[in-house]
């Protein structure tokens, strides 16, 4: 029987579902992902290969593989026009990467993107991701964070980059090839500093996943003469609370306090920006924009 492409208010019942797949634990997929994947008209997949492994680790029927289509970078602007076209036609289209989350530094963006232009469902199947299993065992602050994909492969452009965080004071995600792990490694303690706490997080959720906490400097001294093997994620610790205490002074805080009440925003909200881009305690800084708010109000 064929499908009908419209529910019973005529809206479009097909969807791009966007699914998360294992890191290399094959019992990381979720019951919800399982599902998903069996129930696909289509599955887009970044390499079929791994893709084909994963569906018969997940005890889905062989023809379930006849339902795969490649999507990777060459390709993934014809596969856009394509996922379009199917979902409006009502068929269920499934977005995979070659293992985490589709999207986040892997293809499927643009897929994902010309779904929802078309004004049609894009449903999230969420699960495994490398950068929040790497923040989660750095043993770093989790509460702000920066996820920067991978970084330039150049060592200058890639300290250009570090240069403009160097005062960031958020933690810091990266993913890097373990061929430059060691390189990327030494750029972030040159410009950063050698006494920046930092992760290398590897092999994440499988036999041999490890968590090497140190300093910039001698993690980079580390991966100089043993190099990592498998997948990497770096997580380095936001700048140092004492610098950035220096450059935001009461003085200061008050004045960017009063720019951020005037454009609308809240003393709560300002206080939680003013917070986390100073490194002070939010107390403090909350009392510093009270003071400022009340200014206006007794003007």
């Amino acid at each position: 029987m064929a499908r009908s492409d419209r529910d019973s208010d005529g809206n479009p019942t097909g969807k791009l579902c966007v699914v998360a797949t294992p890191l290399g634990n094959p019992d990381d997929l979720s019951p919800r992902a399982r599902a998903t994947l069996a129930r696909a008209d289509v599955i887009l997949a970044e390499d079929t290969r791994s893709a084909r492994r994963l569906l018969s680790d997940a005890g889905l029927p062989a023809e379930t593989t006849k339902k795969l289509m490649s999507c990777f970078d060459a390709n993934e602007s014809d596969r856009a026009a394509e996922a379009v076209a199917w979902v409006a036609a009502g068929q269920c289209v499934v977005v995979i990467s070659e293992a985490g989350t589709p999207l986040v530094s892997d293809p499927g963006f643009r897929v994902a993107a010309a779904v929802a232009a078309a004004g049609l469902r894009v449903e999230p199947i969420p699960g495994p991701s490398a950068l929040l299993a790497a923040l989660v065992g750095s043993g770093l602050s989790p509460d702000h964070f920066t996820f920067l994909g991978f970084p330039p492969r150049k060592s200058g452009a890639r300290r250009r980059l570090f240069e403009s965080l160097r005062t960031h004071p958020f933690t810091l995600i990266l993913y890097e090839s373990p061929m430059r792990t060691a390189d990327t490694l030494v750029d972030l303690a040159a410009v950063l500093g050698s006494q920046r706490r930092a992760c290398v997080a590897r092999e994440l959720t499988k036999t041999y996943e490890e968590f090497v906490r140190d300093t910039l400097g001698a993690l980079a001294e580390k991966y100089r003469v043993d190099r990592p093997l498998g997948e990497v994620t770096l997580v380095v610790a936001g700048a140092a609370s004492d610098a950035l205490v220096e450059a935001f002074t009461d003085e200061t805080i008050q004045v960017e306090a009063r720019e951020l009440l005037a454009s609308g925003m809240s003393a709560r909200d300002a206080s939680t920006e003013l917070a986390a881009r100073s490194g002070r305690p939010r107390r403090e800084v909350y009392a510093l924009v009270t003071a400022v708010a009340s200014e206006g109000d007794g003007g």
